[in-house]
């Protein structure tokens, strides 16, 4: 067993922050979680929550204090816009006596990510997950209106990834020896069919659902309506109608650095099975 050690978690109200953060507690370790506003964050009892921005490096000596890890996102303030304090973040973090840095893959190049890459005195691993399983909770209000999945492109594969997977690749990185220098890309243990996704929604929440498959000229006015910006629409486009061999492929990742197999998407689907289910 590792020695219990402290880490800081950016992002950590996020999607994969709050996986981050809960696998580390389950690792033994403690847990200082960074918010823009602490008075709306949620976390188990023990994590010590603080407030900071990341668009505002200077302000985060007080949260590197005493902490061997840290984990990075790519983006922040309000507007969630890329972070171009990466090297000034690294350079704080280094001089704290911060071990160990994890980054989450922007998606592609990004100003923080390579200064993360470029620091020498800390050991960084880049956490590259493919389609979340989460994203699936997009259908939550078509399912329980109409018991319905409108989508485009439904013979898209994807080797989707739990969260609590990303989190614990990111808890094991940030506390153990031997994943520096590391581009670790993290997919579920199967490789996946919307129709797949819609069948095992509909196993896990007992009724039928129907799939509705879209032509492009229906998904992009349905996009549109939804208010989508037109940059976010074409990256849909060519990760839905052309997935990168990337995201399609299975990568053992997770078993390989945890231990354990990766979730698969019908315990996913089973954990939030609420979510598809008409409300009383």
């Amino acid at each position: 067993m590792t020695q219990t050690q402290r880490i800081l978690v950016t992002g950590a109200t996020g999607t994969v922050g709050r996986q981050v953060v809960a696998a580390l507690l389950d690792r033994g370790h403690e847990v200082r979680a960074l918010t823009r506003d602490a008075a709306k964050a949620a976390f188990p009892a023990g994590v010590d929550v603080v407030e900071g921005d990341l668009t505002e490096p200077d302000g985060l000596v007080p949260a590197l204090e005493g902490v061997t890890g840290l984990h990075l996102i790519t983006f922040g303030g309000a507007a969630f816009s890329p972070l171009e304090t990466g090297p000034r973040i690294l350079e704080l973090a280094e001089s704290s006596g911060v071990r160990r840095v994890t980054v989450l893959h922007g998606g592609g190049p990004t100003s923080l990510e390579d200064a993360v890459r470029a620091a020498h005195g800390v050991d960084w691993t880049v956490l590259m997950p493919v389609e979340f399983m989460a994203n699936a909770l997009e259908w939550a209000d078509g399912i329980v209106t109409a018991g319905e999945v409108r989508e485009p492109f439904v013979d898209r594969l994807s080797a989707m990834v739990h969260e609590a997977d990303i989190g614990a690749v990111a808890a094991v990185a940030l506390t153990e020896e031997g994943h520096a220098g590391q581009e670790y890309v993290i997919t579920g243990p199967d490789v996946l069919t919307v129709g797949d996704k819609v069948k095992t929604i509909a196993a896990a929440v007992g009724r039928d659902i129907t799939l509705v498959e879209l032509t492009e000229e229906q998904a992009l006015a349905q996009w549109r309506a939804a208010g989508l910006p037109e940059d976010t629409i074409d990256f849909l486009f060519m990760a839905y109608g052309d997935t990168p061999e990337v995201g399609r492929t299975v990568s053992g990742t997770v078993e390989k650095v945890t231990g354990h197999p990766a979730r698969t998407f019908a315990r996913w689907a089973a954990e939030h099975a609420d979510a598809f289910t008409e409300q009383s």
